[in-house]
């Protein structure tokens, strides 16, 4: 009975090991707390593809390697309370950790691996869907005058959700945000995906009557809309205002980070603009370069 009993005692605390191999951390807006200690590996599970914003005094104090949603931290020698910054690669939300690294004790055990869970906030976000119009599980009755075939045949194709701001405006600020703003300021945005851009755009055309080079800088989706970020910068002596009616394309909305561009060689000859186009890229908004290019039929050749 002694024996049962002991054998029953050990397992207890074998599973509890288990259970406490792996501390868990919620994040809920408040900066978690990750101590280190000095030559002595920690493991933070994110389960997430994250990129980590280093500062640079703790580039040569600090090892850090990412690998399967799994951030391997070596600290190799003592670092004072610093933030670190995780930043979710898909939805560009950032988790914030406070990190300390002290020498250990003779003997001491590794510090256990860390799980982050990121809690789910019921608060809308910018730019996040209205939950209002979400379809639910509940189906009305069928219409009077319709047949139940041809009412279930309609209900197939679930209507687009609403979000609470236009989609052009949430493109643009996400835009402007992802190339110019610190990472701590960034705010997600479900659905956002970034799309790989035409090597070589000819954006000669986008604003004829401007002495300005154009060059595109990124260009993001989300749902039917894009935006392209364009870097404009001007080639004159003068100073030039920036006005919409000046683009030459098909575009939604145009949205000029300054509304001038300074002399060339000037700190403000160069700005950037940001187009909004629906259904397709920047590539198939913007005017053909050459007459050549333009098809009688009123498509558009290819070089």
């Amino acid at each position: 009975m002694i024996r049962l009993r002991l054998i029953i005692g050990l397992l207890i605390l074998y599973f509890c090991g288990l259970v406490n191999a792996v501390e868990i951390l919620r994040w809920d807006r408040i900066p978690l707390a990750l101590p280190l200690i000095v030559g002595q590996e920690r493991i933070v599970f994110v389960d997430q593809n994250v990129r980590v914003g280093l500062p640079r005094n703790l580039v040569d104090k600090l090892r850090v390697q990412s690998t399967g949603g799994a951030l391997y931290l070596l600290a190799k020698e003592q670092i004072e309370p610093t933030r670190l910054q995780l930043q979710n690669m898909s939805t560009g939300e950032i988790m914030l950790v406070d990190i300390i690294a002290t020498a250990g004790k003779p003997n001491q055990t590794a510090p256990e691996p860390v799980k982050i869970i990121a809690e789910e906030s019921p608060s809308s976000r910018y730019g996040q869907a209205n939950a209002h119009s979400k379809r639910t599980n509940t189906r009305p009755a069928t219409p009077i005058g319709v047949s139940s075939e041809q009412y279930a045949e309609e209900e197939k194709e679930p209507p687009a959700p609403r979000r609470e701001t236009p989609l052009p405006v949430v493109l643009t600020r996400y835009a402007a945000q992802m190339l110019y703003a610190p990472l701590r300021t960034l705010e997600p945005v479900d659905g956002v995906a970034q799309v790989n851009l035409k090597r070589g755009l000819d954006l000669t055309t986008l604003l004829p009557t401007l002495p300005v080079a154009a060059s595109a800088l990124g260009s993001w989706r989300l749902d039917e809309y894009w935006v392209t970020a364009v870097k404009l910068r001007n080639t004159s002596v003068q100073h030039l205002p920036l006005d919409p009616r000046d683009l030459m394309g098909d575009f939604v909305t145009a949205t000029f980070q300054h509304p001038y561009l300074g002399a060339k060689g000037d700190a403000s000859d160069t700005t950037t603009v940001y187009l909004v186009t629906r259904g397709h890229g920047l590539a198939e908004s913007l005017l053909p370069a050459a007459a050549s290019q333009i098809d009688p039929k009123g498509g558009r050749h290819e070089e």
